[in-house]
């Protein structure tokens, strides 16, 4: 299964939540996923780097838009490097191909590639696939959008995503 991992770029290595990230790409891997990240650095290099050090492979998507506004490549853990031009077509990737995704604590893209996934959820005929959560701040993040746009939103689509705390437990709703 192609797991896409979603979290923020800034962590560097030495940094709890990376050390986190890299040992969610290592427990992915060894159950024989393959890992999709948005290829660059802070958790995305950190979950990348875990799948390939535990022999696992890895799927990195780039685009062009970004590295004009921030220089620099796929970082070295990426095996296969899918490259965009726009970061539209970067996020129609990321949530369209996997079969499931797992998000890290992160800023603005990493909102960005829930929300997306999530509409494609619901707009979908087929099943849905799992959307996974990492930490106490998504949680509080969509239970907070959902109860102040109360009758624009339906409970069914906040319920398709799932909430855990640590990586541990992510891998085990992944395997449910």
């Amino acid at each position: 299964m192609i797991v896409a991992v979603y979290g923020s770029a800034r962590p560097v290595e030495g940094d709890a939540m990376y050390e986190d990230a890299r040992r969610l790409g290592a427990l992915l891997a060894r159950q024989g996923h393959t890992i999709m990240t948005g290829g660059y650095c802070g958790m995305m290099e950190a979950v990348t780097r875990g799948a390939a050090e535990a022999g696992g492979r890895t799927i990195g998507v780039t685009c062009a838009e970004i590295e004009r506004h921030r220089p620099g490549g796929a970082n070295e853990w990426v095996q296969v490097n899918i490259r965009t031009e726009t970061l539209n077509q970067r996020l129609e990737v990321l949530t369209r191909q996997p079969d499931a995704m797992i998000a890290l604590p992160g800023g603005i893209g990493t909102m960005a590639e829930i929300c997306l996934a999530l509409n494609l959820s619901v707009i979908s005929q087929r099943a849905s696939k799992p959307i996974i959560l990492i930490g106490s701040g998504w949680r509080e993040t969509f239970e907070a959008f959902y109860a102040h746009n109360n009758g624009f939103t339906a409970r069914e689509d906040f319920e398709r995503m799932r909430f855990c705390l640590t990586t541990d437990e992510a891998v085990e709703l992944l395997d449910q």
